[in-house]
C-alpha cells in the first residue's frame, strides 16, 4: 500500500493532497456512503471477536439501523478488565499498536486502546492530512516537504495525544528536535530542542495549546536559557540568536519564539484550543490549526485552512450523535437510552453528545468518549465544503478536564472535600470560564454550623488536591499549579449556595414527578437549570466561540 510519505518524495503532490485531504472534497452523500460501508464491514469483524460480541450484547446486526437500534451505547467500564489487561485474543484483530491516556482516579490509572495494523495505515494518512492543511497559505496551497525541524513538544508515541504526532513524522518525513526526544523528560526535551533548533531551524510544531503556550511564556521569562559557550561554538546558532535579539529590542520587548523562528505548521488539539489559541499565535508567530480527537478513535475533525469549524473524517469512525435533549434526558435517568442522528441528520447551531464506532478492526463499538461538540454550521460555503462543521463545546460526562491539564472525576472531588473536614451539605462541580480562564467550579451548601469564607474553603481544597495528586498521580494540583503563575489560570473557585438549596431542588423535582432515585442533580456537569434550582448565580460554561460562519447564519 502507497504512504504519504512516498508521493512526497516523488514529487505527486496531487496525488498526495488526495489521499490525505481528500475528504474535504466530499459531499454529504460520499461522506455517508463511505461511513456506512466501512461500519458494515467493522459488524462483521465485531460478530466473531468475544469482546465484541459482549459489548453488542449479543446482538447480529445485519444493517446499519439494525446495529443502531440493537446495539447499547458503550462506555470505557463496559471494556473491563480486557483493554486494561491488554488482552489481544478477545480483539476483532491482532492490534499492531496500543495507546493509552490518563485512566479514573481509583479506578484504573490508565486506559488503554489497542490499534489494528489497517487503523494505523488509515490514521498515518488522516495525520499526514493534517499535517498539509496546517501548513496551507491562504489559498490553500500547502507548503510541506521533507525534513521540516520539528520540536518535540508532544507526549510519547504510546499516549494517545502523541501518536498523533509521531504519525505525522511518519507521514511527512519531519525531523524531531532533539532527535532522542523519547528519552528525556519533558523540561530536558525542551530544552536540547531549542538549541538544536538555534542551530538547524524550526518548521513545525504541535501539542496542546495551553502546553504550548507554556514552552512560548518559559522562553520568553527566560526560565528556557541559552549559555554564551554553546552560542560561541555554534555560529548559526548565535547569529539567530542575535537576530531576535534585534527584533525584540525593535520591538521593545522581550524575545518572544517568533524572533528566532517562522515556522510554517502549528498543529493545536484538545479542549483549550478556543482559550490558548490567541495566545500560541501570539508567542510563536501562526496560528495552531485546531484537531479534535481522542485515544479511543484517532481524528474525528480538523480544521481547513480558512482557521473556521473543524470538518469531519470519514474513515477511522462511524459517528452519531445524541441531541442536547436526549443526553439531558439520560442525565437524570441513567436507565434511559438516549436516541441518535447521523451526521446527514444534524442541524446547525445545536449541541450534541458524540458517539463513535471504531473502523478497520477497532473495539470501541458505540462508544460515548464524554465530548459534547456544537455544529457551526452545515457546510463551509467559504471553501465550499460539503460536510457540516463542528466546534468543540464540552466535556458531557463526569470527568472534568481543566485546560487539557487535569482530569478529575466526582470521587476524587468528594474525596478532597470530604478530606477537608468542611461540614456540608451537598456539592456540584463543573468547568467554566472564570475571568475568562478554565478553572473548576465547585458549588458547595454549608451545614448551619459551619462559618468559613469561600477563599478559605477553596485554599482548604486545593490543598486536599495536592495530597490526592500524590495518591492517585491524576495530575491536577501539580500541572495547574505549575502554570497557575505563567497563565494566570485560577484552578478552583467556591461558591456557597444558600441554606436549604438541595433540599428545595429534591422538592421541586418530586413535584415534577421524578422517582426517589432521580432526586438529586448529578455531582459533576450540573446543566445551567440545575443550577439555577440550587439558587447558584449564573455563571459562563466554557464554550467554543461564535465562528464567522454562525455569525453569518444567525
Amino acid at each position: 500500500m502507497t504512504r504519504p510519505i512516498e508521493l512526497l518524495r516523488q514529487g505527486r503532490k496531487e496525488e498526495l493532497w488526495q489521499m490525505c485531504c481528500g475528504f474535504i472534497g466530499l459531499s454529504l452523500e460520499e461522506f455517508m456512503a463511505i461511513q456506512k460501508r466501512l461500519l458494515l464491514e467493522e459488524i462483521e469483524l465485531l460478530k466473531n471477536s468475544e469482546l465484541g460480541k459482549r459489548v453488542m450484547r449479543g446482538a447480529m446486526p445485519e444493517t446499519v439501523e439494525e446495529f443502531r437500534e440493537q446495539v447499547p451505547l458503550t462506555t470505557y467500564s463496559d471494556y473491563l478488565p480486557e483493554l486494561v489487561g491488554k488482552r489481544e485474543d478477545v480483539l476483532p484483530t491482532k492490534p499492531a499498536m496500543w495507546v493509552h491516556t490518563v485512566g479514573r482516579a481509583g479506578e484504573y490509572n490508565l486506559k488503554w486502546v489497542p490499534l489494528s495494523e489497517r487503523f494505523l495505515y488509515e490514521f498515518v494518512r488522516t495525520a499526514g492530512g493534517v499535517g498539509l492543511l496546517a501548513s496551507c497559505n491562504a489559498q490553500g496551497d500547502f507548503l510541506v516537504k521533507e525534513h521540516l525541524k520539528t520540536l518535540s513538544t508532544m507526549a510519547s508515541r504510546y499516549y494517545g495525544s502523541g501518536v498523533v504526532g509521531y504519525l505525522m513524522q511518519q507521514a511527512l518525513g519531519f525531523d524531531p528536535l532533539p532527535s532522542n526526544a523519547e528519552e528525556m523528560t519533558f523540561q530536558k526535551k525542551i530544552e536540547a530542542g531549542f538549541k538544536e533548533a538555534l542551530c538547524q531551524g524550526l518548521d513545525a510544531f504541535g501539542g496542546l495549546p495551553s502546553i504550548l503556550v507554556y514552552i512560548g511564556e518559559m522562553f520568553k521569562r527566560g526560565a528556557i536559557s541559552v549559555d554564551t559557550r554553546f552560542l560561541l561554538s555554534h555560529p548559526k546558532a548565535s547569529a539567530r540568536f542575535i537576530k531576535g535579539l534585534i527584533k525584540s529590542k525593535l520591538a521593545h520587548r522581550p524575545m518572544l519564539p517568533k524572533d528566532l523562528w517562522s515556522v510554517k505548521v502549528v498543529v493545536g488539539g484538545g479542549i483549550d484550543s478556543a482559550i490558548f489559541g490567541k495566545g500560541v499565535e501570539e508567542l510563536w508567530g501562526r496560528k495552531p490549526l485546531e484537531l479534535y480527537g481522542g485515544t479511543e478513535g484517532g481524528i474525528y475533525a480538523v480544521q481547513t485552512w480558512d482557521y473556521e469549524g473543524m470538518t469531519f473524517i470519514p474513515n477511522l469512525n462511524f459517528f452519531e450523535f445524541i441531541p442536547e435533549r436526549e443526553y439531558f434526558k439520560w442525565q437524570l435517568d441513567h436507565s434511559y437510552q438516549p436516541k441518535t442522528i447521523l451526521l446527514d441528520e444534524v442541524k446547525a447551531g445545536e449541541n450534541y453528545e458524540i458517539v463513535i464506532t471504531n473502523f478497520h478492526g477497532g473495539i470501541m463499538t458505540r462508544y460515548r468518549p464524554g465530548d459534547m461538540v456544537r455544529i457551526s454550521s452545515l457546510r463551509n460555503e467559504k471553501l465550499n465544503i460539503d460536510i457540516p462543521q463542528m466546534v468543540f463545546y464540552s466535556r458531557a460526562d463526569d470527568l472534568i478536564d481543566i485546560a487539557s491539564l487535569g482530569r478529575l472525576t466526582g470521587r476524587v472531588i468528594e474525596e478532597a472535600v470530604e478530606n477537608t473536614g468542611i461540614a456540608y451539605v451537598d456539592w456540584v462541580a463543573r468547568k467554566e470560564l472564570i475571568d475568562n480562564k478554565p478553572a473548576l467550579h465547585l458549588y458547595l451548601e454549608p451545614r448551619d454550623e459551619y462559618i468559613a469564607s469561600e477563599e478559605g474553603m477553596a485554599a482548604a481544597i486545593r490543598e486536599q488536591f495536592k495530597k490526592l495528586d500524590r495518591k492517585y498521580r491524576c495530575n491536577f494540583y501539580s500541572l495547574i499549579g505549575n502554570m497557575e503563575t505563567v497563565l494566570g489560570l485560577k484552578p478552583l473557585e467556591v461558591t456557597l449556595l444558600p441554606q436549604g438549596a438541595f433540599s428545595s431542588y429534591m422538592t421541586q423535582r418530586q413535584a415534577e414527578g421524578a422517582d426517589l432515585g432521580h432526586l438529586k442533580p448529578p455531582h459533576i456537569n450540573p446543566s445551567d437549570e440545575m443550577l439555577s434550582l440550587l439558587g447558584a448565580p449564573k455563571v459562563v460554561v466554557e464554550a467554543a466561540p461564535v465562528t464567522e460562519a454562525e455569525r453569518a447564519a444567525a
